[in-house]
């Protein structure tokens, strides 16, 4: 059998399979259709408490936004898990770990750290201002331009991350269906629209609440049934430590190294940092919930629930390569993108069961559909707040505010479906997330820092720090796209072998089993150029704060 027809015969899509994708959208529009009504409940008994039409509007931004902060610590946790395990953990992490091996994963240490950050210095500070924007408090700390910068920063860095959270589970449906991305990516993102537009804040977490145990349950099946089909777990980890995939952390000092434990632990704090103590998309959750305590064990309970995830898919890349040990899909054009490894394995080892491929594509679109859901809900927010309140000079009524929270949602909405023809012809997708979004997210961890540890720092300081920040990230990401393009940055995959295939492909059978180190792949001269300044400020930009970038280069891939 040639690869062409191997490929097609694994696009095995049945009506099970669409059955329960179509189920779980069904479910997520219902629950947006139930807070929608309760909603007008809550508006129409607050109508007769109030006594002017501000305190109407405050109150209906509030509940729409923020639910009222009356929310629960379990759904905002599983939101949170959802918001943060994206459609690109999903596919990216897997394919990293299969390419590269499970050095990355010592990542999940800087988690930790992150989360003792969030605890003791950031979120008593937003949690205690009853903020609904977070870049309120720039203005509160420094002034309205770091506040206006701030805002932009953030939609700058949604307009760059959510297209491709949006492309990412259009893939996974690609390699299981056949259908083309375009088609139904829309027709996803409509009902994502559809819910978080008139449920407000609890039809997006409630929705998150399905959509993680969806996602769970689908990384389980793929894990345990792929696991017993070659025999078990001593199998994966046998052929993992035979390719070195599973390594001890490297304390080596060389730059030119993919990973070291220090760009990991370094750069892992503030590139989480970023994520989560300063992004309007988790901190938002933060505020809905009553209290500070509530808060805090909310962020512990997050940490473990995303631990696990990372812990799910790092297993399930070294699975990939215990799979397809010698016969590598990539080499043989199998799977035609790095990203297409893990609904491979889906179709490969579920595909005979009918709607097990559908659970798994319900749950790589229900990562994507949270995180989306959530930022949009969340640009309703800095819009509302940082934008219409504070230029259009009165006060709005409680009709107007619900007017602009959801036209921000839908024409947002519309503009990332539209920007995902723009995705699709960009590189890997766990590189270009991690990447592009630090270019905007950087520079506000850097202010935001400043502002709540170090009192001295002024206003003019702050904004000439972030614009020097950003326009020196723009240069370094600039420049690492166009060194990995021209081979003048190269990190050399791990081993793989294509002796064992069992279908035809263009191309000769080959053993790469014995493959150079990452660091000996990087200096011989067939491989890489000389190291270079360029290569020094790449491998030191992802710490991405104002005058100071630090090194990491655990996103390059």
């Amino acid at each position: 059998m040639h690869v062409e027809e191997l490929r097609a015969s694994l696009q095995s899509f049945g009506w099970p399979d669409y059955l329960v994708f179509c189920l779980m959208l069904a479910i997520c529009a219902i629950i947006g259709i139930y807070f929608c009504l309760q909603l007008r409940r809550e508006t129409r008994t607050k109508r007769k408490s109030v006594s002017s039409s501000a305190e109407e509007a405050a109150d209906s931004a509030a509940s729409y936004l923020v639910g009222g902060r009356q929310m629960k610590i379990f759904p905002i946790t599983m939101s949170l898990i959802a918001s943060f395990i994206s459609g690109i953990t999903l596919l990216g992490t897997p394919t990293e770990v299969y390419l590269y091996g499970a050095q990355y994963m010592y990542i999940m240490g800087s988690l930790v750290l992150m989360g003792v950050c969030m605890y003791y210095i950031f979120l008593p500070v937003f949690h205690e201002l009853n903020l609904i924007s977070t870049y309120k408090y720039l203005e509160q700390r420094y002034n309205r331009s770091l506040r206006l910068f701030g805002s932009v920063m953030f939609i700058v860095a949604s307009l760059l991350w959510l297209p491709i959270v949006i492309y990412v589970p259009a893939i996974a449906f690609n390699q299981a269906t056949g259908v083309n991305i375009h088609i139904v990516t829309p027709v996803v993102c409509v009902v994502c629209i559809f819910y978080t537009c008139i449920g407000g804040l609890k039809a997006v977490v409630w929705t998150d609440v399905i959509q993680t145990l969806i996602m769970f349950g689908a990384m389980a099946l793929v894990l345990i049934k792929g696991t017993l089909d070659i025999g078990g777990p001593s199998v994966v980890w046998q052929r993992a430590r035979q390719t070195t995939r599973v390594e001890a952390p490297s304390f080596n000092l060389d730059l030119r190294e993919r990973y070291t434990f220090y760009s990991l632990v370094l750069g892992g704090v503030a590139h989480w940092l970023k994520s989560n103590a300063i992004s309007q998309n988790m901190i938002q959750r933060y505020l809905s919930l009553p209290t500070l305590r509530h808060a805090r064990i909310a962020i512990w309970t997050f940490i473990a629930g995303v631990l696990t995830f990372l812990l799910i898919c790092g297993y399930t890349g070294l699975l990939i390569y215990a799979t397809y040990a010698q016969c590598d899909p990539l080499e043989t054009k199998l799977a035609q993108r790095n990203d297409q490894l893990l609904p491979l394995l889906v179709m490969e080892t579920l595909g005979s069961y009918p709607g097990l491929p559908g659970v798994f594509v319900a749950g790589v679109f229900s990562a994507a559909l949270s995180s989306l859901s959530t930022g949009l809900n969340s640009l309703s927010a800095v819009i509302l707040e940082d934008f219409v309140k504070t230029f259009y000079g009165k006060p709005l009524s409680e009709s107007q505010t619900s007017f602009v929270m959801r036209s921000v949602v839908v024409v947002f909405g519309i503009l990332f479906v539209a920007l995902v023809f723009a995705v699709e012809k960009l590189g890997a997708v766990l590189q270009l997330t991690v990447t592009l979004s630090s270019v905007a997210n950087g520079p506000l961890l850097g202010i935001f820092t400043a502002g709540v540890l170090l009192p001295w720092v002024n206003s003019k300081g702050a904004l000439l720090g972030g614009f020097s920040s950003l326009l020196v990230m723009i240069w370094m990401c600039v420049s690492a796209q166009r060194d990995l393009v021209t081979g003048d940055l190269v990190y050399r995959r791990k081993p793989y072998s294509t002796m064992g295939c069992n279908y035809t492909y263009a191309g000769e059978p080959s053993d790469f089993s014995s493959l150079p180190s990452s660091l000996d792949a990087a200096t011989s001269p067939a491989s890489a150029a000389p190291f270079s300044c360029i290569a020094f400020l790449i491998c030191i930009s992802r710490f991405s704060v104002p005058w100071s970038p630090l090194w990491s280069v655990s996103s390059l891939a």
